[in-house]
């Protein structure tokens, strides 16, 4: 096998790879490959430990959905807290007499 084989072979065998991240399930050789790429890039860094927070995740798509509920929520929640203090207010303006 010539230089130019082993490219394309490599190009299939990481798309392969890909596929397979994406479903959820890795293989022995996918994981192997992963941790020490990630070895590489700690040792880079300077760390003792080939351990980097982060890394790549495999769903990238459902976690910003997750993140946009959660603002949502986030949002209606102090919405909530602000108009309730607002109606309260107003409420307690209104039985007290205004003031007078």
């Amino acid at each position: 096998m010539d230089g130019n084989e082993s490219q394309v072979a490599g190009t299939a065998e990481a798309g392969t790879a890909g596929e397979a991240s994406r479903s959820g399930t890795m293989s022995m050789a996918d994981y192997e490959e992963a941790m020490e790429d990630r070895n590489v890039h700690a040792r880079a860094r300077g760390l003792a430990a080939p351990y980097i927070a982060g890394g790549r995740d495999p769903d990238p798509e459902r976690g910003r959905a997750q993140d946009r509920f959660y603002l949502r929520l986030l949002a209606a929640m102090v919405l909530l807290i602000v108009v309730g203090g607002l109606v309260l207010s107003i409420l307690v303006y209104v039985v007290t007499g205004g003031g007078q």
